[in-house]
C-alpha cells in the first residue's frame, strides 16, 4: 500500500439476506429471532423490496436487511445469493474510496450514493479485474459512511 490509510473501518453495519420471498425470511428473523422491522425500501433500479430490521440498539445495532427481488428475472438478482452482502461502517467514506481505488480495489458501478437507510454508501465489487486486482473474492461488500454518533461510539 502506497500511503497510510486515511480512514478506519469501525464495525459491521449490516448484513443483507436475499430470498425469493421475504415473508419466509421474516419467519426466522422477525418471528423467531425477534428482530424489529424498522422500515421498508423498494427500488425498481435496484430490483429490491426489502425490510430493514435491527439487531441490537443504538450505535452498536446491526441492520439486517431481508430482501426479495421485484422481478426474479431481472438484475440485480438479490435472491440468488442468500447472503447478499455485508456492510461495514467507515469513518470517512470519500477518503476510503479514493485511497482504495488508488491501491487497486475494484468498486461496483454506481459510485457513492445514498443507501436505503439514508447513509452514503458504495460497494466493493465481488470480483477483481485486470485494472483493479483487489475485489471481495465472491462477496459484495458495502461501505457505509458512519454518522457522528457511530464514530464516537465505535471509533
Amino acid at each position: 500500500m502506497s500511503t497510510p490509510k486515511p480512514f478506519r473501518i469501525l464495525g459491521v453495519q449490516q448484513i443483507a439476506i436475499g430470498g425469493p420471498d421475504k415473508q419466509r425470511l421474516q419467519k426466522l428473523w422477525v418471528e423467531i429471532f425477534g428482530l424489529q422491522v424498522k422500515s421498508t425500501f423498494v427500488s425498481e433500479r435496484e430490483n429490491v423490496d426489502e425490510d430493514i430490521c435491527a439487531l441490537g440498539q443504538g450505535p452498536h445495532a446491526v441492520e439486517v436487511d431481508l430482501m426479495q427481488p421485484l422481478d426474479p428475472e431481472k438484475k440485480p438478482a438479490v435472491h440468488t445469493t442468500p447472503l447478499n452482502h455485508v456492510g461495514l461502517w467507515v469513518d470517512d467514506l470519500r477518503k476510503a474510496v479514493e485511497w482504495m481505488t488508488a491501491n487497486g480495489v475494484r468498486f461496483a458501478p454506481g459510485g457513492i450514493r445514498q443507501g436505503a437507510a439514508g447513509h452514503d454508501i458504495c460497494f466493493i465489487h465481488p470480483k477483481a479485474s485486470d485494472d483493479f486486482p483487489i475485489g471481495g473474492e465472491g462477496v459484495l461488500i458495502e461501505l457505509v459512511q458512519a454518522p457522528p454518533e457511530v464514530i464516537a461510539a465505535l471509533g
